[in-house]
């Protein structure tokens, strides 16, 4: 009998080293998400995402020549379109306004309205108003300094 609960227990040590040596190995295999901005004024935009949506700033001041903002597993980083070569794809040609066309950042928040209304003190522009959507979530949308469509949502559950 004893053995058979010492059994037991190895087999059981043996699942569970398995289970977190599985866990670790596939966390090395997930993916993580940086989008890059392309700004005519770096400063201007930092200081969008950095005090009206909260992001910290890397480093102790704005770099003008690439600077990332962070919120929780959110990275962005910012950089100067004027330094893009001319044919790059992402340089705005003659007559182009509106940058990521076709994108839309939506991003994930723990309290949706807290976000909200510090985006409401801060007088910046509102796109869309806060509003219960068909598919379960609350969202508003904004239009950061450059033209970037942001959508700030609620998290699924």
């Amino acid at each position: 009998m004893k053995l058979s609960k010492i059994h037991s227990v190895i087999i059981f040590l043996c699942l569970l080293i398995t289970i977190f040596s599985f866990m670790k190995n596939s966390q090395g295999r997930n993916a993580s998400l940086r989008l890059e901005l392309f700004s005519s004024n770096v400063e201007r935009s930092v200081n969008f995402y950095s005090k009206i949506l909260n992001f910290s700033i890397e480093g102790d001041s704005i770099n003008q020549s690439y600077q990332q903002v962070i919120n929780g597993a959110v990275i962005l980083g910012i950089g100067p379109e004027a330094k893009l070569p001319g044919d790059h794809f992402l340089k705005l040609k003659d007559g182009d306004s509106r940058r990521g066309i076709g994108v839309e950042i939506v991003l994930e928040v723990d309290d949706v309205l807290s976000v909200y209304q510090r985006v409401k003190r801060s007088g910046y522009p509102i796109h869309a108003e806060i509003n219960d959507r068909p598919w379960g979530l609350t969202d508003f949308r904004l239009i950061d300094p450059d033209g970037y469509y942001i959508r700030i949502t609620s998290r699924k559950d």
